[in-house]
């Protein structure tokens, strides 16, 4: 079945499939004894809407059409969740999922997401890139004539970086309206919580004074996500979805925990989070 077929706006079908996302990250994750579980989980909600809601215009069997939609992920450590979406899709095998984080993996399901695997646009192996690269493409596609949009998933780490602060210059100068960038807001970074490292606040206004349209969600409310991604772009602005979430969401234990950033579970913390996610 691939994603056309899955496509749903239905918001109780979304989180039955954004917990069965979460479900297969987290095996992949423990299978492979590696991975960031906390930051896919907080990611799960924003893109199954955008894969499985009908908001992405996608097409597993033509993944390379000029008039697709553009999806980046540029927290790209969460790859967990992205293949996980990826094979549900239908861009890959579930059994592809298998080799991930191994070397030779045959679909290139490395930690960070690389282009080689069908679906993924840009490698992300450094982070803060991502909405330049998304800039980029949303510049290309409308000189091509094309109405297509691209889609950018932020970390809220990594737009303390300078690089996303001039793609957003940028992106007004140009008036790319078909650039939406989502902000993973789950506030906590690798090593510490993301305001301890360097405050984001007032993150709206911040945005604001780039002269984008800001939304600001519960990153797990299926009904506010789906409302914000089916608005009408704006005439000339680049938008800007500030959604908070929470890093773990799903697994008590792992909710808003900075430990569970980038490790896997143990075989106990495995089946303790499968319960929780059922």
């Amino acid at each position: 079945m691939n994603a056309n077929q899955l496509a749903t706006t239905d918001r109780a079908e979304l989180k039955k499939l954004a917990l069965e996302l979460r479900r297969l990250a987290l095996k992949i994750i423990f299978q492979a004894g590696s991975g960031h579980p906390g930051g896919s989980f907080s990611a799960a909600d924003l893109m199954t809407a955008l894969f499985f809601g009908g908001i992405l215009n996608h097409d597993p069997s033509n993944p390379k059409a000029p008039t697709r939609d553009r999806f980046l992920l540029s927290k790209g450590h969460a790859s967990g969740i992205y293949y996980a979406v990826l094979a549900k899709a239908g861009y890959i095998s579930v059994a592809d999922l298998d080799s991930y984080r191994k070397i030779n993996s045959e679909r290139f399901l490395s930690g960070h997401a690389h282009p080689k695997t069908p679906g993924v646009e840009i490698a992300s192996g450094s982070l803060g890139q991502g909405l330049s690269v998304g800039h980029g493409m949303a510049l290309g596609i409308k000189l091509d004539g094309y109405d297509a949009k691209v889609y950018v998933i932020l970390g809220d780490g990594e737009i303390q970086e300078g690089q996303i602060w001039e793609a957003a210059m940028s992106a007004d100068k140009f008036k790319s309206n078909n650039l939406i960038a989502i902000v993973d807001y789950n506030k906590v970074a690798q090593d510490s919580v993301t305001k301890e490292l360097k405050d984001l606040e007032p993150l709206e206004d911040k945005w604001n004074s780039f002269n984008w349209d800001v939304h600001r969600i519960d990153g797990h409310d299926m009904d506010a996500i789906m409302k914000v991604f089916q608005l009408p772009l704006h005439p000339e602005k680049p938008r800007v979805i500030v959604a908070d979430t929470i890093k773990g969401k799903g697994v008590s234990f792992m909710e808003g925990e900075t430990a569970w950033h980038g490790v896997a579970p143990s075989v106990e913390d495995y089946e303790k989070a499968l319960k929780e996610l059922a």
